[in-house]
């Protein structure tokens, strides 16, 4: 008994199907873990995003809170905020604070629970802090539009090479 050549497309068709479709749910986990691990570091680790700066915060020394008041201070300085942006500047640096003050207590009532729970209810937890890193990134990006649209040519090519660079850093630093 033979099977057709369309016969065989169409049984490939559906076994690739198939694969691909077990792999969009842990795919999509891969990616917000990559955008999580990112959001976690931008946000909670000044220091690591360039070099060290005397008396700048480590992420072994300083509360969560510290760090990301240090990180506010760094992109202030780096980007030249002038004090006509200052307003605009202080709408991304209120989001910023927000932002890691909701990841810190998902965080953190993550590791309170991580003993107990089940791997439902640990993917359901990775799950919440996935989400949100992608609503904090949904309000950074309108609250730093603004600003980024306001700066000089100088600071937006700034901008551009402190945020294309931040994300390669911990990339680097990680295979260290």
């Amino acid at each position: 008994m033979s099977i057709g050549t369309q016969e065989i497309n169409h049984i490939r068709r559906q076994i690739m199907k198939r694969i691909t479709g077990q792999f969009t749910y842990p795919t999509a986990l891969a990616v917000a873990a990559v955008l999580l691990a990112f959001m976690l570091f931008a946000s909670a680790s000044p220091a690591r995003a360039a070099s060290p700066e005397p008396g700048m915060a480590t992420a072994g020394t300083a509360s969560k809170a510290d760090r990301v008041e240090a990180r506010i201070k760094e992109l202030h300085t780096k980007l030249k905020i002038t004090p006509e942006q200052e307003q605009l500047w202080n709408n991304v640096a209120q989001v910023m604070r927000d932002n890691a003050k909701t990841m810190e207590a998902l965080i953190k009532a993550r590791s309170e629970k991580a003993g107990t729970m089940t791997a439902v209810d640990d993917l359901k937890s990775y799950g919440e802090i996935a989400e949100a890193h992608a609503d904090g990134l949904k309000k950074f990006t309108p609250a730093f539009e603004p600003l980024y649209a306001g700066m000089s040519d100088a600071q937006k090519k700034s901008a551009d090479t402190l945020f294309r660079q931040h994300g390669r850093t911990k990339s680097k630093a990680k295979g260290k």
